[in-house]
């Protein structure tokens, strides 16, 4: 979708700077079309339609780009969140945030466990180490955090507490891929983590996703798993799912890769300069990315301090949509609101820090293609309708 140029980015007075066309949320983009409808011409005429060599290509770049033993590729982030806790043998309790998507609780309730929920830190908004050592129980086995919005958690605070406590210790990284914290890439911490390949993630195979670990006997099992947990002699070893990723998706995901850090430098930029135009608008603050890390930037988010800005987050989505500007709430509601998880709301906890940012928070348009006049352009929209 085209997007015509703004008639006044800053919002003069008197003004009423719409985009016109909209402004999406976000626009998936792949480097070369032009090579992934050639490699679908070559699988198609191989008759090789799944589980082959671009499979195999796309887990040794992933592998090499994130400095891990083992990826194996899937069909989903979420079946690879299932295929990595089944692969696990867990039983009892799984520590989750409740401000992520709701894949993350998903697949621990589809492994017969229980999410046990966890409040988050106010400043990046991941899984709180504190908090995380307060709910565990007896029964705790394992701690799932998110990387959310593509910033990385506290990860030695969490795999501290998980040491301490003999935990079993993962991450939800779908925002994650291209992340660093303290140097390194995300993917190589805990026992595994699990990245989204889908349409509105960095690295884009339409659908698909990766478990990377260092683990070699949780990576054969996720192999075997990944196909109903048949090695190959049709005798299952445990309750697999099919989870296998077709090599269709895998080229794609392949010429994705190929610009990805010049993608993530945009989003980078794109991001300092949303928050250097939203700088000094009252009501208006943005998640921290820690000193050291590196954010992906899947989602650039803002929260909306009612009191300060004049209207909450749900009216300032409304009246960003009169001006054609796509926003999404994330996470609203959390996911201990969720209907679907009702049955877990009398539990005992608290988690006012999620509920505060579930109120509040709102996600804004940003993708690789994005102009600074469009970022200026959201920004002062921002500022006429607090205005």
């Amino acid at each position: 979708m085209k997007t015509e140029p703004l008639r006044d980015p800053t919002g003069g007075a008197g003004s009423h700077p719409a985009f016109l066309a909209g402004l999406p949320l976000a626009r998936p983009r792949v480097a070369d079309p032009a090579r992934v409808a050639a490699d679908v011409e070559a699988i198609l005429r191989s008759g090789v339609l799944t589980d082959g060599p671009y499979v195999r290509r796309l887990e040794e770049e992933a592998a090499t780009y994130l400095g891990v033993r083992h990826c194996i590729a899937v069909a989903s982030c979420t079946t690879g969140l299932m295929l990595m806790l089944r692969a696990s043998e867990l039983s009892g309790d799984v520590i989750v945030p409740s401000f992520t998507f709701a894949a993350t609780a998903h697949a621990v309730d589809w492994n017969g466990l229980r999410p046990s929920f966890a409040d988050i830190d106010p400043g990046p908004l991941t899984l709180s180490p504190t908090a995380v050592e307060q709910v565990i129980g007896v029964h705790t086995s394992a701690i799932l955090a998110a990387h959310i919005y593509g910033t990385p958690c506290d990860v030695e605070g969490l795999r501290d507490v998980a040491e301490r406590n003999g935990l079993r210790l993962f991450f939800d990284a779908a925002h994650a891929f291209g992340s660093t914290h303290g140097g390194r890439k995300v993917g190589g911490f805990g026992d595994a983590e699990v990245f989204s390949f889908s349409p509105t993630k960095v690295v884009v195979a339409a659908e698909g996703g990766l478990i990377a670990t260092n683990d070699d006997l949780l990576a054969e099992r996720c192999r075997v798993g990944r196909n109903y947990g048949n090695p190959g002699d049709y005798d299952c070893r445990f309750v697999g799912l099919n989870a296998r990723m077709s090599e269709l998706h895998a080229a794609t995901a392949l010429a994705s890769l190929s610009d990805l850090e010049e993608r993530l430098g945009e989003r980078n930029r794109l991001a300092g300069a949303y928050t250097e135009a939203l700088a000094g608008i009252p009501g208006i603050r943005i998640p921290e990315v820690p000193v050291g890390d590196r954010s992906t930037y899947k989602d650039y988010a803002i929260l909306v301090d009612p009191e300060e800005c004049g209207l909450n987050a749900d009216a300032l989505a409304a009246a960003l949509r009169s001006d054609g500007i796509e926003t999404r709430r994330y996470y609203a509601p959390p996911v201990h609101a969720m209907h679907a998880y009702a049955s877990l709301r009398s539990a005992a906890g608290s988690w006012p820090i999620t509920d505060r940012a579930a109120e509040r928070a709102l996600t804004l348009p940003l993708w690789v293609g994005m102009t600074d006049a469009q970022v200026a352009g959201v920004a002062g929209a921002i500022a006429r309708i607090r205005a």
